[in-house]
Formats: structure tokens, C-alpha cells, sequence
């Protein structure tokens, strides 16, 4: 079974989408992650995220970050990743990665901007997770000043609604609600509603008709 859970930055899907692998004992796969690893790597390397050469030569070197590395959460990272994910030649390296995960034996849980529309369209259950971008604005400024960083609401809010536009109007797989993905609002849900009405979902859409 393949779940693919999209949906806009601080929806609140890839805490959803790991519980999900876990409950259902699947593989799970933050394609997000891949992004920033790139982006990351530009970084660490005082390079330029818009140059489009440099980033792809990044994509192919994602293997260099490790996935422990706590810069990939850093909000620096996080506007880089979002930057190279514009890049088709970015997408096109890590394609064919994120669908070899996919196709392992016993499924895999992936969540993204693009995974029900471009990397599985023919995934068994479709998720698009979303949330107001006041509830999404406020999620996100409780993390990062919960770790320290210094921030203000206003300013968290108007990153969010740049990276939603940014995500949303890039040439290659923008993000989008796929036509057959249901739909899950989570402004008003907590982690475990939200866990609950996903796999009222997932059980339904695997029991069949």
C-alpha cells in the first residue's frame, strides 16, 4: 500500500504522515527532507540556491548530508529548500529516488508537495493536508520560538505566504491538490483527530468498495 500525503508548509502532514507509517507499520519517506538536504549542501558550501547549475550539482550529492544534520530544520534551510524544488533539474535527480521508495516491498508512507500528482499518481490513498495560513503561521512560530529563535508572528505568517505562492505557481510540480486526494483541514484538529479521520481514510479506501 502507497500513501501520499501533500499539502503546504506546517500543515501538520509529515507529523500525520509518520504516524500513519507507523500505525500501519510502513516505510516512511520525508521527500521534504531530500529538498533541504540540497539545499543544506548549497548552503554549507556558500553557494547561490537560485543558480539552477549549482543546485542540480547538488542534487546529486544529497547523500553527503546526513539526515541527523539539525541545519536541515534551520529556517535558512527551509527557504533554500524551497527555492531548488522550483528547479526541474532538481526535481528530475531526486524523481526517481522518492519512487524506488516507494515501490518497496510492503509500501510506503510519502509526503511532499508533489506525491499524489507527479511521484505516485497511482498511489492507493491520496492525503492533502492543509490548515489556515493563521493556524499554519501560528504552528510554525511556536516551533522555532520554542527552540530558541528569535522571530515574530507577522514575520513567520509572511514567509508562510511566500512559500505557499512560491510552491503553488512553480513550473514543475506545483503544488496542488491531486483530483482523487481527500481532502483533511487540520485547523482545528489536534495530531490525534487528525490521525483518526486519516485512517477512518485509509481503511476505507482499503477495504474496497
Amino acid at each position: 500500500m502507497i500513501i501520499a500525503v501533500d499539502g503546504p508548509v506546517a500543515a501538520g502532514k509529515g507529523t500525520l504522515a509518520r504516524r500513519i507509517a507507523k500505525k500501519y507499520s510502513l516505510k516512511y519517506l520525508d521527500t521534504g527532507a531530500l529538498y533541504r538536504a540540497v539545499g543544506l549542501k548549497l548552503l554549507k558550501s556558500g553557494q547561490d540556491p537560485t543558480d539552477p547549475v549549482a543546485a542540480v550539482a547538488a542534487a546529486r550529492q544529497v547523500g553527503d548530508i546526513s539526515p541527523d544534520d539539525p541545519a536541515l530544520r534551520d529556517e535558512k534551510t527551509g527557504e533554500a529548500a524551497s527555492i531548488v524544488a522550483a528547479n526541474e533539474g532538481v526535481r528530475a535527480k531526486l524523481l526517481q529516488y522518492q519512487r524506488d521508495f516507494a515501490k518497496r516491498a510492503g509500501g510506503a508512507v510519502l509526503d511532499g508537495r508533489d506525491i499524489g500528482t507527479v511521484v505516485c499518481p497511482d498511489a492507493d490513498v491520496k492525503l492533502f493536508v492543509t490548515a489556515s495560513a493563521e493556524v499554519r503561521a501560528r504552528r510554525r512560530f511556536d516551533e522555532l520560538t520554542g527552540k530558541g529563535t528569535a522571530t515574530t508572528y507577522e514575520a513567520v505568517l509572511e514567509d508562510l505566504r511566500l512559500r505557499d505562492a512560491r510552491d503553488s505557481s512553480r513550473g514543475a510540480a506545483p503544488l496542488k491538490k491531486a483530483l482523487d486526494a481527500h481532502l483533511l483541514d487540520t485547523s482545528k484538529l489536534d495530531i490525534e483527530a487528525a490521525l483518526d479521520a486519516a485512517c477512518r481514510i485509509i481503511d476505507a479506501a482499503h477495504k474496497g468498495p
